[in-house]
């Protein structure tokens, strides 16, 4: 290696030196602060001086490695004692070898893991987010009484006045229709503005609002009346709807006088608060003097519909509430918090511990679009190897779902004790646990979409690496778990804002047989058992709808996972084993303990339990069908509900590649009533194409593409199994997804077995058959003959060709006249045609080739 030599004799150094101090600061070979001393390496005396000791002393020298090679780096680009006026005469940059730096330092790594020394990572925001420098903390706290739920009121509409008010808190919102560009520690540069209203006098008692801290979210705020104040959310960044979310302080309290709050813009028309759930306070007086953090709290708490009943709707929240001290800094909460910056907290903590870290090893899965760190840790014993099945744990996908954090902690705090069934999972299983998929939503304040404007929980199957990186990786990363081990069980936490307890979403296959769909209910069942008092089976659903094909449960199920579920925590609380109370952070937990204990009675190799279970399960099904009746052939969407009450069914809808902005796919877009509907972006056709579709029986192609009649769906006349891309497909069982489609020959009812399957395994390789499985010589074809791509051609132009008769598939020879498969002498070849076939057939080479209707299809 070679460094250049520049030498001054100033004292302000030359921009080169500049730039290689930063340089190698960079790469770790400075330890300590850059002092101004330091900004000339140069003594007065002439001799180069070491300032880079950890502890600012020369003993501290001889102890770093790295600092001996940074001296040895500033002694080759100064000189050993050189005077100020050789140093002047050398203005020519000289190349001298680095060979007497010593071994150089550990450079610095790219992605800055959580270390027990030094301070944490900032997190990175949007440059349009402005951020206040006060690092926001909370204590934990348990109470010690449960938090029963409050007598709800009436939910008629009332009237807010936000009109007549004075805006005593506002921030700036972001401009409509723009995107996400770049981010940066401490969000927007420059100095912050005053969005709060300023107090006239010590007697003012006009509140002080706050919401740029991480996660919080409060966009305006109204006084309307003396202690009343009207308050608006600020919708998911770079959207214009999902709010729920809410995080915000305020100061200036005034003790025992009663505040009314209402949020006047809420999306969902239903809520748990219209069931008893109170928000969320947390006072720092009381936490500094009593050790008190969050509480419930509220009184006439109403959730109702607001606007008057105009269009677009939107709903209310109205609660009242007493502050506990004077003059005090108190929070409000839709639930726990659980910042980005706690999880950092949480992570050195594990980091730090000999203990925990033996056994527990943290890395950056990747970086989000903001830059922020997507953890991942990998936690198992040190016996096993590649016997060992997989365990995959996610959360915090929907950043406003901060509950899964809390479950999600429970869970690492017990997998990593040294508790005798923690040990044993440990040697049974290897765990992949990413604690926070959207971090970047969650230090924002967002409700459920990430940087990218859109929900992360619909981009499982088709989101691209640069919009979802955190959902296109770990997807990636449960591809390279299936081809290495097992993955016993897979399992996404979140929020639920409109049904009380815990309960899970499943995936059930529908036309598996029996035990496959006894199977997948058995987990469920075995953790309502063992938490008894918070999770409810009844409350979970199997279905597995269209408009959650994206979602990380049905694409890890589709992928191989055969346990793959959405555990659901209530934001409200328990309404089982006799209590009828609100969570606390405990409880949360505690469900990840509970998981734990389930997955061993799952995994455990005596079966009595899980038999029990299986029982247990048919009969419940059969008590729902009612005596009499079998349920294994039974749809599942007669067996239950759907999981349209879910909080993820609000959403988007599923993402597709190429999406137009207008209207998802398949269907328009979503508009008021009173409103025009926004018209579909036609969507651009070859002129190939275009010709093709003004044809008579013209043929198009599907998503897969296979040939598809515009007379009549290919559903109607084909026998075999449905594509993937069909709206009704439904696995047989689940696979480990693979891009190349299966070539299995499908039993036929007029011998199209070979050719159906050169349909299926090559798209765009074409039979010569019509899409009846009508034989090339059919009778009746009234001088023209079936061809490939379901299309005609005239006779004189099959004759041209030699080479239609027969057609070399993966596993044999079909021939187009006799519609059977025999097998290939010659082994395994490459499915295909041969040019002058596909030409002289009219699959698109040749659009002027005339379509005429064939007789034998005449009844279409």
């Amino acid at each position: 290696m070679w460094l250049p030599r520049n030498p001054a004799a100033q004292a302000v150094p030359e921009p080169y030196d500049s730039f290689m101090h930063g340089h190698l600061c960079y790469y770790g070979y400075f330890q300590g602060q850059k002092t101004d001393s330091q900004q000339s390496s140069m003594s007065p005396r002439g001799r180069s001086e070491c300032h880079c000791a950890d502890s600012g002393t020369q003993q501290g020298l001889g102890k770093d490695p790295s600092s001996r090679a940074a001296c040895s780096l500033l002694e080759l680009c100064h000189g050993r004692g050189s005077s100020p006026a050789r140093s002047a005469a050398l203005r020519v940059p000289q190349m001298v070898p680095l060979r007497s730096c010593g071994s150089p330092g550990e450079p610095r790594a790219l992605f800055a893991l959580p270390s027990a020394r030094g301070p944490l990572p900032a997190p990175r925001w949007p440059i349009e987010c402005e951020v206040i420098k006060e690092t926001i903390k909370h204590i934990e706290w348990v109470p010690p009484e449960p938090e029963p739920f409050c007598q709800p009121t009436d939910h008629q509409w009332l009237p807010t006045g936000e009109e007549q008010g004075t805006v005593v808190y506002q921030l700036s919102p972001v401009p409509s229709g723009s995107c996400f560009t770049r981010a940066r520690a401490g969000g927007a540069p420059g100095p912050l503005s005053s969005p709060a209203a300023t107090l006239e006098g010590s007697q003012d008692n006009t509140l002080l609002f706050e919401s740029r801290f991480e996660s919080g979210n409060l966009q305006k705020a109204v006084k309307v009346g003396p202690y009343e104040y009207v308050l608006t959310l600020r919708p998911d960044l770079y959207t214009t709807k999902h709010t729920q979310w809410f995080y915000f302080r305020v100061q200036n309290t005034r003790k025992d006088t009663v505040y009314c709050f209402t949020i006047a813009n809420l999306a969902k028309p239903k809520s748990l608060y219209g069931k008893g759930m109170c928000p969320l306070l947390y006072s720092q007086q009381d936490a500094r003097s009593r050790g008190i953090g969050w509480r419930r709290v509220g009184t006439n708490i109403r959730y109702y519909r607001g606007n008057g009943g105009e269009e677009p709707a939107a709903f209310c929240l109205s609660w009242s509430t007493r502050f506990p001290h004077d003059r005090d800094t108190c929070y409000f909460a839709h639930s726990y918090p659980y910042t980005y910056s706690d999880l950092q907290r949480y992570l050195r903590a594990v980091v730090g511990d000999p203990a925990r870290s033996r056994y527990c090893v943290v890395r950056a899965l990747c970086r989000s679009l903001a830059g922020n760190i997507v953890y991942v840790l990998t936690i198992t014993g040190p016996s096993g190897g590649a016997a060992k099945r997989a365990v995959v744990l996610s959360a915090r996908v929907h950043p406003g779902e901060s509950g899964g954090s809390w479950a999600m902690q429970g869970f690492l705090d017990f997998i990593l004790s040294a508790a005798p069934d923690a040990q044993l999972l440990r040697q049974l299983f290897v765990f992949k646990v990413v604690p926070m998929l959207n971090p970047d939503g969650v230090v924002v304040g967002n409700s459920r979409c990430s940087l990218a404007g859109r929900d992360p929980n619909r981009a499982y199957r088709t989101g691209s690496q640069g919009s979802f990186p955190a959902v296109w990786h770990l997807r990636a990363m449960v591809e390279r778990l299936l081809a290495e081990r097992e993955v016993v069980l897979y399992c996404d936490f979140h929020g639920h804002s409109r049904k009380n307890n815990v309960f899970m979403y499943g995936c059930d296959g529908g036309r598996d047989g029996s035990g496959t769909r006894l199977r997948e209910r058995v987990f469920p069942l075995m953790l309502s058992k063992n938490a008894p008092d918070k999770f409810s089976f009844s409350s979970c659903k199997f279905k597995v709808q269209k408009s959650k094909e994206g979602t990380g449960r049905v694409v890890m199920w589709r992928m191989g996972v055969a346990n793959s579920y959405t555990i659901e925590v209530a934001f409200g609380g328990s309404t089982l084993g006799g209590r009828n109370s609100h969570f606390t952070v405990e409880d949360l937990k505690s469900l990840g303990y509970h998981l734990c204990d389930t997955l061993l009675d799952f995994c455990d190799p005596n079966p009595a339990k899980f038999q029990q279970c299986l029982v247990e399960v048919d009969a419940l099904l059969r008590q729902r069908l009612g005596s009499g009746q079998s349920w294994s052939d039974v749809p599942t969407s007669e067996l239950e509900s759907s999981t349209s009450g879910s909080d993820s069914s609000v959403s988007d809808g599923s993402l597709e590649r190429g999406e137009s902005p207008w209207g998802q796919k398949g269907q328009g877009a979503r508009v008021a009533p009173g409103q025009l509907p926004l018209r579909r972006r036609k969507r651009l056709r070859s002129c190939r194409v275009r010709n093709a579709m003004r044809r008579p029986n013209a043929t198009q192609r599907s998503h897969g593409g296979v040939p598809v009649s515009v007379a009549q769906p290919p559903s109607a006349c084909h026998s075999g199994p449905r594509s993937a891309s069909s709206p009704t497909f439904v696995p047989q069982q689940p696979q480990l997804w693979s891009p190349v489609p299966p070539s299995v020959p499908v039993s036929t009812r007029r011998g199209r077995g070979a050719v159906e399957k050169l349909h299926v395994a090559v798209p765009g390789a074409h039979a010569a058959v019509c899409h009846h499985g009508s034989a090339a010589g059919a009778p009746r074809t009234e001088g023209y003959m079936v061809t490939a791509g379901h299309r005609w051609a005239p006779r004189r132009a099959i004759a041209a060709t030699a080479a239609i008769s027969t057609i070399t598939t993966v596993t044999g020879t079909a021939s187009s006249r006799e519609g059977r498969t025999r097998p290939s002498s010659r082994g395994t070849t490459r499915a295909g045609l041969s040019l002058r076939v596909a030409t002289a057939a009219g699959c698109g080479r040749r659009p002027g080739l005339t379509a005429l209707r064939c007789s034998a299809c005449s009844r279409h």
